[in-house]
C-alpha cells in the first residue's frame, strides 16, 4: 500500500501495529520501501491494527529518529502525520518542563507526546483536548495500547480517506492506497474524526457529535488511478 504513495516522493518510511497482546511494535528507516519490507520480513512484527507513512522531511533531516510513526514517552501511543504544526517549537517547550523527553526534530512528536499529556481515560478525550492547543494541518492516525482494536483519524486540511472492505476497515491519504482492497469510501471534512473499530467506523465532529457519511462507489482501480 506505501508503494502507491511513492509518486508524492520520500526519504523515509515505517509503520507500527498492535498485537493480540496489545504490544506496540515500531519499525521504521531512512531510504527506500524495499528496505522497509526487507526489514519487516527478518522482524517478528505482527499486528490486529497497523498505521504506516511515507515521509518527506519538513522540520528535521532525514534520519532514522525523525521518520514516522512517532511514539509517546511510555511507548503506548503511536501516529502518523500530514500537515506542519505551527507552534509545534512553543509545545514542545511546555511539554519538556512536564518532563516529556523527545527523540526527533519533528513536529509531529510533539502530537504524540501532548495527546500522552492530555490522556486520562479515553484517546478520543485526550486527542480533542490536544487539538485545542494545535495550531497548523494534520491528517492523523493514532493508535494505542490502551485501547488495541482501534484507529482514531482527525483531518484539518489535509486529505483523509476512510476505505470499506470485507470485515475491514482502511485509512489513506490518497485513494490510489486503497483501491487494490476496496472500492468503497467516504471522505473525510476538516475537523472530523473518523473512529474505526474492529466491525465499524464512527464519524464525529470536533465536538463529540456523532455524523452521517456518505459511503462513495469509485469506479476506476488502482491502475488507473496512477
Amino acid at each position: 500500500t506505501l508503494h502507491k504513495l511513492e509518486y508524492r516522493g520520500y526519504d523515509s518510511s515505517g509503520i507500527a501495529t498492535i498485537n493480540n497482546k496489545t504490544k506496540l511494535s515500531v519499525l521504521k528507516c531512512v531510504g527506500k520501501i524495499a528496505k522497509l519490507e526487507g526489514r519487516i520480513k527478518q522482524s517478528s512484527i505482527v499486528g490486529n491494527i497497523g498505521i504506516g507513512h511515507t515521509r518527506w522531511a519538513t522540520h528535521g533531516e532525514p534520519t532514522h529518529n525523525n521518520c514516522h510513526p512517532h511514539i509517546d514517552c511510555h511507548k503506548k501511543i503511536a501516529l502518523v502525520h500530514n500537515g506542519i504544526i505551527e507552534n509545534y517549537m512553543e509545545l514542545r517547550r511546555q511539554l519538556t518542563l512536564k518532563g516529556h523527553v523527545f527523540s526527533s526534530e519533528t513536529d509531529t512528536e510533539i502530537l504524540a507526546h501532548l495527546i500522552e499529556d492530555n490522556f486520562q481515560d479515553s484517546l478520543e478525550k485526550a486527542l480533542l483536548q490536544s487539538l485545542t492547543k494545535v495550531k497548523g494541518t494534520y491528517a492523523l492516525a493514532i493508535i494505542s495500547c490502551e485501547e488495541p482494536n482501534k484507529i482514531i483519524a482527525v483531518k484539518n486540511g489535509s486529505p483523509l480517506i476512510v476505505g470499506y472492505g470485507k470485515n475491514e476497515f482502511f485509512l489513506a491519504s490518497d485513494i490510489s492506497a486503497m483501491l487494490k482492497y476496496t472500492k468503497k469510501i467516504s471522505y473525510l471534512k476538516d475537523n472530523e474524526l473518523a473512529i474505526i473499530s474492529n466491525d465499524e467506523v464512527v464519524f464525529k465532529n470536533l465536538q463529540g457529535e456523532i455524523l452521517t457519511k456518505d459511503i462513495i462507489k469509485i469506479n476506476m482501480t488502482a491502475d488507473t488511478a496512477e
